[in-house]
């Protein structure tokens, strides 16, 4: 799970990380540096590993976590090539609240559908997005979700498409 070092979503990483983890899967947090990642809502959880450690093949899914400190990775390289790379790898690749923005700029959303916190559905559109304006989307991999009010769907989603690999 990718979290921005401030201002995640609380909900979003810990309501889906728990149903992850209820499945029987590992979560392992990274962030831009490894370290204290500070929630929106007052909540931290420690990062053990920076983008840079993320090698993408070595997992099954990876997830974005929103909330307004994910612009961080809008434009980040290591944000957008890890994303490109869960697409080549043909993993779960998923993104919550803003999130798919990163995605979208990673070029992945192209041709696909998705959502996205409403506010910024102009700016997956704009990459080629298919936007769907609904609590959360499924394309083939791809799983992107609106709000933190859809963070347990999220989860279950994650979950249910990590059972079908």
């Amino acid at each position: 799970m990718v979290v921005p070092k401030k201002d995640f979503r609380d909900e979003e990483l810990f309501v889906s990380k728990e149903i992850i983890e209820h499945s029987g899967y590992g979560v392992d947090i990274a962030s831009s540096s490894p370290g204290y990642c500070f929630g929106m809502l007052g909540h931290n959880i420690e990062a053990t590993m920076s983008l840079d450690d993320i090698k993408v093949a070595d997992y099954k899914a990876v997830i974005f976590i929103g909330g307004v400190g994910a612009k961080e990775y809008w434009h980040d390289n290591r944000a957008l090539s890890i994303a490109r790379d869960a697409m080549k790898e043909e993993i779960v690749l998923a993104a919550i609240c803003i999130a798919p923005v990163t995605l979208a700029n990673a070029g992945v959303l192209e041709g696909r559908g998705a959502t996205v916190s409403a506010l910024f559905k102009d700016q997956i559109i704009a990459k080629g997005a298919i936007y769907s304006g609904s609590g959360i989307e499924v394309d083939v991999n791809i799983i992107t979700a609106s709000s933190p009010s859809s963070s347990e769907g999220f989860g279950c989603k994650i979950v249910e498409l990590l059972k079908d690999r």
